[in-house]
């Protein structure tokens, strides 16, 4: 198995899924904009919450994403774990892939597992 460097990994993971016609968008704020249910984003799928609602429509039925993110406690806090554990970070990206109706779970799993297992030119680089 190689070393990646995290920019690596990053890049791999959205041309893979450029690959399979998801569109790459850039991150959203920190602080997200018009959402007053939010003080900081906290996933990756906060910028799609219109989207999977039904209030917004965009050109595109699949998106993958890196985005910054914000550890600020909430439903599933862990707040308590950063710097205890390496994987517990107060800011870091989050890596995704979104269907907004084009795909469900089996397709998502069959992506998974080719990204993890494929050794073509989209995921080496």
């Amino acid at each position: 198995m190689q070393n990646r460097s995290g920019n690596e990994i990053r890049e791999a993971f959205l041309r893979f899924f450029e690959s399979k016609s998801h569109r790459r968008v850039h991150s959203s704020s920190l602080v997200p904009a018009n959402d007053p249910t939010l003080l900081f984003t906290n996933a990756g799928m906060n910028q799609f919450k219109d989207l999977f609602l039904g209030a917004e429509k965009r050109a595109y039925s699949r998106a993958t994403t890196s985005q910054k993110c914000v550890r600020a406690g909430g439903k599933h806090n862990d707040l308590e774990n950063v710097g205890f554990t390496r994987r517990h970070h107060t800011f870091f990206e989050m890596l995704g892939n979104f269907s907004f109706g084009d795909y469900f779970k089996q397709d998502a799993i069959k992506f998974a597992w080719e990204l993890v297992t494929s050794e073509d030119e989209a995921t080496r680089r």
